[in-house]
């Protein structure tokens, strides 16, 4: 009988977990109408689009110190239409995957301070990236909802 505590999420794993999130975050921004994905928001809550430009702005920065230990931010192109923000949000995905078999074994366990304000363990910075998206992906449900447009299923990553 295995003991449970070696029981271990590998980085493939992860990898995989993490692309389903962002696979289902491009199926919400499709959902969108364009208009509605850069105007619309309920309660003074931010339009999805530039939630989505955030995700951008905190998801190849994050790896690329994961990989190289140094943490610089990067500019993002501002988008302004929805064929645009999809074609960065492809490109980021793109450039995901040749970071991620970059990341040296054991880096997801070592503590660091990211972008010189975030200390801990990396594990716990990659992780808030997905939190941060998975949550504001529920804003953009929300959003949807109230235009009357049927989100895709969360499930179906």
């Amino acid at each position: 009988m295995s003991d449970p505590n070696d029981v271990t999420l590998t980085p493939a794993q992860l990898h995989a977990h993490w692309q389903g999130h962002r696979g289902l975050t491009r199926k919400v921004i499709e959902a969108f109408p364009e208009e509605a994905l850069f105007n619309h928001s309920v309660g003074g809550m931010r339009p999805f689009a530039t939630l989505t430009m955030e995700f951008l702005r905190m998801s190849v920065p994050t790896l690329r110190g994961m990989v190289t230990r140094a943490w610089e931010s990067s500019e993002v192109p501002q988008a302004t239409t929805k064929a645009e923000l999809l074609a960065a949000w492809d490109r980021d995905t793109e450039e995901i995957e040749q970071l991620w078999p970059r990341i040296p074994v054991g880096r997801f366990q070592e503590r660091d301070t990211a972008f010189g304000q975030w200390e801990g363990p990396v594990y716990g910075t990659f992780l808030y990236i997905v939190d941060n998206e998975i949550h504001h992906r529920g804003q953009g449900y929300v959003y949807l909802r109230s235009l009357g447009i049927e989100p895709p299923a969360f499930w179906e990553r």
